[in-house]
């Protein structure tokens, strides 16, 4: 099987990028910073312009040089992206570090990419480096966004632009220009580290022209109208966020930086996109919480939810099949929206136009109620070490459960096991020291293995697991855990579901129940508990969530359905070491960590 997104776009940088949106929108909201509650600061293109050069000439005169390579520990903030402009206008790549890592992980990050300095966000940020900086001797500069943190750090970004001020003539401004427009497309951009949810993280190579392409192609794929507000939460280390937001620099989209992921739902309301990225995770909790106040009403408003969501299912599979609803379906659906759906756009900021959703698989079941609802969410796949896209839905090629077409110049090959197979200028230009690595990963003929397994239907790639992560039992069946864990989590009273059973009898699944549903349910029963592990034990809830997790799961054959539940007290964190940055999870940590309650579930020889 094999599909491609047609010929590549011409070669490009990100420099080129960043000159040219200023000279096409030249907005005075280019960036929107969050300075108190409802209230945005803008920051315009020209604005952008001077701080990014005197960040760069700044920079200059603490000789950073073309070649060097500089580490970024910061959550979103502008102070992010203009430092990234900075850095690549002079021909030095950074290194993103994800702000969720615990101090002992930094230093091998720093040490292996070679970084002569480091920019930290925050006073707590300065401080996990502070616990660590004597590990990294290669690091000659600290520097500090955020002025209290200046006791920590050997300089404050406002030092910086200072310095840059100071050898701001108009004949430097110009060579600066002239210099950043020279940069090259093959030449090193960035250094981003793979999450390792297996062995030491690898630092991906990425090339200016990777980005660009990419870029390019996304913009051609999903269009946008200039006028556009983005709202930007994922962190700018990962390189979904990170390309995203050179998408929407690129077209001249707003984009408002949020700093934390709680604070979703209110920057939502404050800024009302009209575009969002996000993992799955925010899809799952907005779907979680739409039931939650349906199924908490009394019976009229029940009744008045599920009359609208089979209505809109009905609207949706019109829609999907090609056909426009007419008639008395049409004004079901539009009374629909106005008793039940608009309350869920509302709570978006009533503006929104595309949800895009990456970095792991997104149910389907989610994805329809979203669509029937009247909300687009645009499913893209790719890694770090394709820029990232590899295929996205578009407004005019959209088929749920599946991850969309190739985009431009991306070439996707299905091999014989099923893996999915990818070639084209998105493609990294290695593993950052570690050539074997990269040569295992790309082969003479220019594909990248993703480890990913899939199929292609007419051009649209459907994703059913990841190669590492299929479960092979002891009997030799295969089982493609993602999926069923994705059916599981669709349940009102799961938050989060992991498989486990490779080289064991039969599979089983780790459950942390959504308490909030869990302890309603058990209050109305009459339990008495006094602590959450209390709850758990007993037999009345272990048998609920047993029959709530397999009512999940018809159809599935008998060696794929989970045999036994457990359930789990605290969900799955990064801080704990059991989910990557990206929020995916470690199954091999999870299996160790809870090896004795994992072979417990084994006990019984007569289970199966």
């Amino acid at each position: 099987m094999y599909a491609s997104g047609g010929p590549r776009p011409p070669e490009g940088t990100l420099t080129r990028l960043f000159f040219d949106a200023l000279e096409r929108y030249d907005k005075p909201d280019a960036m929107l910073v969050r300075v108190a509650t409802n209230s945005w600061e803008p920051i315009s293109h020209r604005a952008i312009r001077d701080r990014v050069r005197r960040i760069a000439l700044g920079l200059g005169a603490l000789e950073i040089i073309r070649g060097d390579r500089i580490a970024l520990l910061s959550e979103n903030r502008p102070e992010w992206a203009l430092t990234d402009w900075g850095c690549l206008s002079i021909g030095v790549a950074d290194v993103p570090i994800y702000p969720t890592l615990p101090p002992e992980q930094i230093p091998y990050l720093l040490n292996d990419s070679g970084a002569v300095a480091l920019f930290v966000s925050s006073r707590a940020q300065a401080q996990k480096i502070a616990a660590v900086r004597d590990q990294v001797p290669g690091l000659r500069l600290v520097i500090a966004f955020d002025a209290d943190a200046r006791d920590l750090a050997d300089l404050t970004l406002a030092d910086v632009e200072a310095k840059g001020a100071e050898c701001d003539t108009p004949e430097r401004a110009e060579s600066w220009e002239r210099e950043a427009r020279a940069v090259m497309p093959g030449d090193l951009a960035t250094i981003i580290y793979t999450s390792g949810t297996t062995g030491a993280p690898k630092g991906v190579m990425l090339t200016h022209d990777n980005f660009w392409s990419n870029i390019a192609a996304t913009r051609d794929a999903i269009p946008m109208e200039g006028n556009d507000v983005a709202l930007s939460f994922l962190p700018l280390s990962h390189i979904f966020e990170r390309t995203g937001d050179y998408w929407f620099y690129a077209t001249g989209t707003s984009i408002a930086y949020v700093d934390s992921f709680d604070l979703v739902p209110i920057c939502m309301q404050e800024v009302r996109p009209t575009i969002a990225m996000s993992v799955p995770r925010l899809y799952e909790k907005m779907y979680a919480r739409v039931l939650e106040n349906a199924l908490s009403g009394g019976a009229l408003k029940k009744r008045i939810f599920f009359w609208a969501r089979a209505v809109a299912e009905r609207w949706a599979e019109r829609r999907l099949a090609g056909e426009a609803p007419r008639g008395l379906l049409a004004l079901q659906y539009a009374l629909a929206q106005k008793l039940v759906f608009s309350k869920l756009k509302a709570r978006t900021g009533g503006r929104l136009r595309y949800f895009v959703s990456g970095g792991a698989p997104l149910a389907s079941e989610i994805n329809k109620f979203f669509f029937a609802a009247g909300m687009t969410i645009l499913e893209g796949y790719g890694l770090t070490e394709t820029s990232p896209v590899i295929g996205v839905n578009t407004p005019e090629a959209f088929r749920i459960g599946t991850i969309g077409k190739p985009v431009r110049g991306v070439e996707v090959m299905i091999a014989p096991d099923g893996e999915i197979l990818t070639r084209g200028p998105h493609v990294m230009k290695g593993y950052w020291n570690k050539p074997e690595a990269t040569a295992e990963a790309i082969d003479a003929e220019g594909w990248f293995h993703t480890g990913d397994i899939g199929v292609i239907e007419d051009d649209f790639i459907r994703i059913t697991d990841r190669k590492k992560d299929i479960i092979v039992t002891a009997g030799g069946k295969n089982i493609a855990p993602q999926p069923i864990e994705n059916l599981i989590k669709t349940n009102k009273y799961v938050s989060q579901g992991v498989m486990i059973g490779d080289r064991r009898k039969f599979p089983v699944v780790l459950v942390v129940p959504n308490f909030d549903q869990l302890e309603k349910w058990a209050a109305l029963k009459g339990l008495i508990w006094t602590e959450r592990a209390q709850l758990l034990q007993m037999p009345t809830v272990q048998a609920k969530m047993e029959k709530e997790v397999h009512k999940q799961l018809p159809g599935l054959a008998s060696f794929e359905t989970p045999k036994k539940v457990a359930l789990l007290e605290h969900d799955f964190s990064v801080e704990s070491g059991e989910m990557t940055p990206t929020l995916k999870v470690k199954r091999r940590v999870v299996d160790q960590r809870y090896r004795a309650l994992i072979d417990q579930l084994y006990e019984d020889e007569h289970t199966a």
